[in-house]
């Protein structure tokens, strides 16, 4: 019996198109080569000016947890005071980050499946003074993002010494997000909306995030410390830690494809197509675990139908069967549906063949459908958008 590829509809890693592929097969250089040298400063310049950034982009070797570290490394020191906003897990993840630094950390934790507001942040924060307050703008075990730009207003006018640190690795690129709104530190990594394989972190500090760094003594930690690394992403001939030199070269094809997408137009067609993907599956009965008002656009978190009496590790066991992996769900969501990621460079065939594995997949499980109706729905929704 022949094989069937799986699709990867994951919220992470995301399908890595052909000619991303092709960059990270060519033959390694060395660091200091003079062509590589020059397509990675040109790499981390794009990178600023793209998020409108006015102190320094970090492009470096590590994952979304390492960026984590390094960017709550670098604006605080011992005793700070930190409230971390959390509507998920990896809200959560950045409490114990903040506690194992000796930081005071407050939680402020929302419902699973909503998100912190510009209200309640403002309470929380006005209750002490706080030096630093963080926010995940997307949470990939809820599929769930926070206003974030309205957050970033709230904090220029009621609390302007706050410094904000954004977890955006289910995010940026995909959601908009620009420094220059107030943000003081954004984060993501190569394998989420930038369609790259694992390995990266991308970093984005603003001049203010940048001179708090200098105004603390060294930090304990080494590898993640700006003054480090600052000199290397000004001039990649010199040298801290050995860069991940073919990453680094299919970031930059990236960067290229979202240039010639056009970043305004990169995250329109994210929300079109969240939409389109959300009205597909609640056809055939599953449900968003998001509340409307904050779905993300770069994936979501199906629930199992009422009453269909699906067993999770069944279902996604016979998804990848059918061709598409799926992610389970966390904590709270464990075992009521699955995750699916539609960020990055997935197409629309990509997105026709995913939701027909899952009608396929329903009826294997016993769960009664019409078949095409979700493809029917999604389909319309496509064409649709290349009518508008």
């Amino acid at each position: 019996m022949m094989k069937t590829p799986k699709l990867v509809m994951i919220p992470g890693p995301t399908p890595v198109v052909r000619s991303i592929q092709a960059q990270m097969g060519r033959d390694t250089v060395a660091f200091g080569d003079k062509d590589f040298i020059a397509d990675y400063k040109e790499t981390v310049a794009e990178l600023k000016g793209m998020w409108r950034c006015n102190g320094e982009c970090f492009v470096i070797s590590g994952s979304g947890t390492l960026a984590m570290e390094m960017a709550i490394s670098n604006i605080t020191q011992q005793g700070d005071n930190v409230l971390v906003c959390s509507h998920g897990f990896f809200g959560d993840r950045y409490t114990e980050i903040a506690q194992r630094k000796k930081l005071n950390t407050d939680t402020l934790k929302v419902k699973w499946g909503s998100a912190p507001t510009p209200e309640l942040i403002d309470e929380e924060l006005s209750k002490k003074n706080y030096n630093v307050v963080t926010v995940t703008h997307v949470d990939t075990a809820t599929g769930a993002v926070v206003p974030l730009k309205d957050i970033c207003s709230m904090l220029k006018s009621k609390h302007p010494e706050v410094m904000l640190i954004v977890d955006a690795v289910a995010a940026a690129g995909g959601v908009e997000s620009y420094i220059e709104w107030g943000i003081d530190i954004l984060f993501t990594c190569s394998q989420k909306c930038f369609g790259v394989a694992p390995g990266l972190v991308i970093l984005w500090a603003s001049d203010r995030a940048v001179q708090k760094r200098k105004s603390l003594p060294p930090i304990p930690e080494s590898y993640v410390d700006f003054e480090k690394w600052i000199p290397v992403m000004n001039d990649p001939s010199k040298y801290w830690g050995t860069p991940s030199i073919n990453l680094i070269w299919a970031l930059k094809e990236s960067v290229s494809i979202i240039k010639e997408e056009g970043i305004t137009e990169r995250y329109a067609r994210h929300a079109r197509q969240a939409a389109i993907i959300d009205a597909a599956m609640e056809s055939i009965g599953f449900l968003n675990a998001a509340e409307v008002i904050c779905r993300a656009p770069t994936l979501s978190v199906y629930l199992y139908p009422e009453g269909s009496n699906i067993v999770d590790i069944d279902f996604r066991t016979i998804l990848a069967e059918e061709g598409v992996q799926a992610a389970g769900c966390l904590a709270e969501f464990a075992g009521k549906g699955f995750r699916m990621g539609h960020m990055g460079n997935i197409d629309k065939h990509t997105l026709v063949s995913a939701v027909a594995a899952v009608e396929r997949t329903c009826f294997r499980c016993g769960y009664k459908i019409e078949f095409g109706k979700a493809v029917g729905v999604l389909q319309k929704g496509l064409a649709e958008e290349i009518g508008e």
